[in-house]
């Protein structure tokens, strides 16, 4: 069956759009809440590493364009929002510590 936009099947999860979820979260300092988000994307990877545009939670299979650059770039930011770099120093709950925003500003 064909939907509106003449395509057949669904659409899946934006893998980008989870990932920015993940950022706000940490930005309101929700950090237990935003590392499991980050992770459960994670586990979504193919066997080489790669996402797609999207996730299907039913069929439980990677959809669209693969690799996507957008998906590896929210990847990519996330993981930095949550540990950025060992050289920065993260405070104990996943966050810049001031000495290091200071450095990095």
């Amino acid at each position: 069956m064909h939907e509106v936009d003449g395509l057949c099947g669904g659409e899946g999860a934006f893998l980008a759009c989870s990932l920015w979820y993940a950022d706000a979260l940490a930005l309101t300092g929700r950090w237990e809440e935003s590392r499991d988000v980050f992770e459960r994307v994670l586990d979504v990877r193919n066997d080489v590493g790669l996402l797609s545009e999207e996730w299907d939670p039913v069929t439980r299979r990677q959809l669209g364009n693969t690799p996507q650059a957008y998906s590896h770039v929210a990847l990519v930011n996330t993981a930095f929002a949550l540990y950025g770099t060992r050289s920065a120093g993260r405070a104990g709950n996943g966050h810049r510590s001031a000495r290091s925003r200071a450095t990095v500003a």
